[in-house]
């Protein structure tokens, strides 16, 4: 078992007017490393200017927690099988929908992995596609969310 953290602040600006709903939601994601992000709602769910376009939403930040954990776990296969990866890109997307249950969710996440290899040491598609398999069984967010979460290889 292992604990991850992350301190989530906002502050109510000299402009802002709480209970009108007139309040910016620009706010900030610290973590243990010393990162911090710049994060906001999305404008496509609070409008802007309380929203910030430029600011990573929630929504973005679910889409590359998928992704970064999925490419972890590829390059960790790739390694163990003896493949040398030079490259790894991934234009991942996710859409939000009403699920089963009539809730605004993130209904389903589709990576799209560019992978490029060394050429003494790169694998079949079948081969590929089995390390794309490999890694989404063991991505620990991918089983963590009941969100349909698709690879898609080029």
């Amino acid at each position: 078992m292992s604990e991850h953290f992350a301190d989530i602040s906002w502050a109510l600006g000299k402009d802002g007017e709480f209970l009108a709903n007139k309040y910016s939601r620009g706010h900030k994601w610290n973590f243990d490393g010393g990162v911090e992000v710049l994060a906001s709602s999305s404008p496509h769910v609070v409008p802007v200017p309380y929203s910030v376009e430029e600011y990573v939403d929630p929504e973005e930040a679910f889409v590359a927690s998928l992704s970064s954990c999925h490419m972890l776990w590829f390059l960790a296969m790739a390694a163990k099988y003896k493949f040398v990866v030079t490259s790894y890109r991934d234009k991942a997307s996710g859409v939000m929908a009403k699920n089963a249950e009539g809730k605004l969710a993130m209904t389903e996440v589709t990576l799209r992995p560019i992978v490029e290899f060394d050429k003494e040491a790169k694998p079949t598609q079948e081969q590929l596609a089995g390390l794309h398999h490999e890694a989404h069984e063991k991505c620990f967010i991918a089983n963590s969310v009941k969100t349909d979460v698709r690879v898609e290889l080029a």
